[in-house]
């Protein structure tokens, strides 16, 4: 057996670290960095005659890390974001690699609004009215299928809703 010596100022502060390496909680920000998040739930969304995967960030911690550090993404697929409440979400591509377009959704599926958004930057983009749901494309995904403000996506998520 190993013994740590430390300082006594020093040993609540690694006994804190060690309770949270032993329980698999880290700040969200270190697990950003650790890579892309892969294993989330997947949906099957609809667009039309166009299916979508889309992982589900419904959790502050998966909403908050998103797409960051993937380096590519199929064309089928998204990560669909899910909040609590509808309000006013803005969304920025901080640690994105990936040139995105964000669909801010309302309860029935209809599209509000489109955001082309650029990797790497900390511009703001926001919905232009409250929503609840936000779905993430590669850039241009939407344009190819002509899908615009006013069109409706279907899947559980929309049907679910009175």
């Amino acid at each position: 057996m190993t013994s740590l010596i430390c300082p006594p100022l020093q040993r609540p502060l690694l006994a804190a670290a060690a309770l949270a390496a032993a329980l698999g909680l880290a700040h969200p920000a270190a697990l950003a960095q650790n890579g892309p998040q892969l294993n989330l739930q997947r949906i099957e969304l609809t667009a039309g005659m166009h299916r979508i995967e889309a992982q589900v960030a419904k959790a502050p911690q998966e909403r908050q890390i998103g797409l960051m550090n993937r380096p590519s993404m199929p064309q089928h697929e998204g990560m669909l974001f899910v909040f609590e409440q509808p309000a006013t979400q803005c969304f920025w591509m901080k640690n994105t690699l990936l040139p995105l377009t964000a669909a801010f959704v309302a309860d029935d599926g209809s599209i509000v609004n489109l955001a082309d958004m650029q990797p790497q930057t900390e511009d703001s983009h926001c919905s232009q009215k409250p929503v609840r749901y936000v779905l993430e494309m590669n850039q241009g995904w939407f344009a190819k299928k002509g899908l615009k403000a006013g069109s409706r996506l279907g899947g559980a998520p929309f049907s679910a809703r009175p």
